[in-house]
């Protein structure tokens, strides 16, 4: 079943940070690779991944840069490939006329 994810820049930034692998993601680096996003967006944006269930944390409030330095992440596997086609529309586009061709 195919999922129709729509995702903002913010987030997008963030999933591309984090990878969608799987593999666990430090906090203290995800706020070292993000760099110029505001606190308030990037604490708003990580939140709302987690509570659509798009983003795993070991800590369920997140309401400081610190409580995010001392959590670990993790891309949802089950997300994974819907997430990666949403922050790749094109490839999406690509393999549907593939398929029909």
């Amino acid at each position: 079943m195919r999922r129709d994810i729509n995702l903002n820049g913010g987030e997008i930034t963030l999933l591309k940070a984090m990878g969608l692998s799987g593999a666990p993601t430090y906090g203290k680096v995800l706020v070292e690779q993000i760099g110029e996003m505001e606190t308030a967006e990037f604490l708003d944006e990580l939140n709302g991944l987690i509570s659509l269930g798009y983003v795993l944390s070991d800590k369920v409030n997140l309401r400081s840069m610190e409580d995010v330095e001392r959590s670990v992440f993790r891309v949802n596997a089950s997300y994974a490939r819907d997430l990666r086609d949403a922050i790749q529309p094109g490839r999406r586009r690509e393999q549907t006329r593939r398929r029909r061709g």
